[in-house]
């Protein structure tokens, strides 16, 4: 359960609702649907003292002494161990993927000379570097500690962290098929 704000307009320009509310399982729509459980009435106009007495009513079927659990997943305790930004990093991997850059860089990998590279981790490290430069412009030094720090890149791999010198190196391998695959990237887009 949670609670809800709805906004209605109206002639004199418009009203907010606080609404108590939980989501249902809508097998027919294929989605979940919000139903109200209880409507507080207008914000405005909203039973402040009520809404206390409620929570007060609802604590004493908990512990206060007990930690915050994860209720939904029934794990118990929960231990935050870091926090990552995801949503714009998530945009541009999707823009990415669709436009097709990526199968574009991993086939002129694979299409180049020298030692066998891992063309996964070229192409993330080049994706990573990128949206570095879109979500938060840094050198490239700066950019591993964000990469490694900051936000979550999918595909990365989380279990050691990203070096400098895998950023040069994958940069150095740019520069060797940038006409190739700059062409590739403009018949493509």
């Amino acid at each position: 359960m949670y609670l809800r704000t709805v906004r209605r307009a109206s002639k004199s320009g418009g009203v907010e609702y606080v609404q108590l509310a939980h989501n249902d399982w809508d097998a027919a729509k294929g989605r979940s649907t919000p139903k109200v459980v209880y409507s507080f009435g207008r914000a405005d106009q909203v039973d402040r003292a009520g809404i206390e007495r409620l929570i007060a009513s609802l604590s004493r079927y908990l512990d206060p002494a007990a930690p915050p659990t994860s209720a939904a997943s029934g794990l118990g305790p929960v231990d935050v161990t870091g926090v990552r930004a995801l949503g714009g990093a998530l945009l541009l991997d999707g823009l990415w993927r669709r436009l097709g850059i990526d199968k574009l860089i991993t086939s002129a990998a694979r299409a180049g000379r020298g030692r066998r590279r891992d063309l996964d981790q070229v192409e993330r490290l080049l994706f990573a570097l990128v949206a570095n430069r879109a979500l938060a412009p840094s050198s490239k030094l700066a950019a591993t500690d964000w990469m490694n720090h900051d936000v979550h890149i999918a595909g990365l791999d989380r279990h050691r962290p990203v070096d400098a010198q895998e950023c040069y190196r994958a940069m150095d391998w740019l520069t060797t098929v940038a006409d190739e695959l700059s062409r590739s990237v403009y018949f493509q887009v």
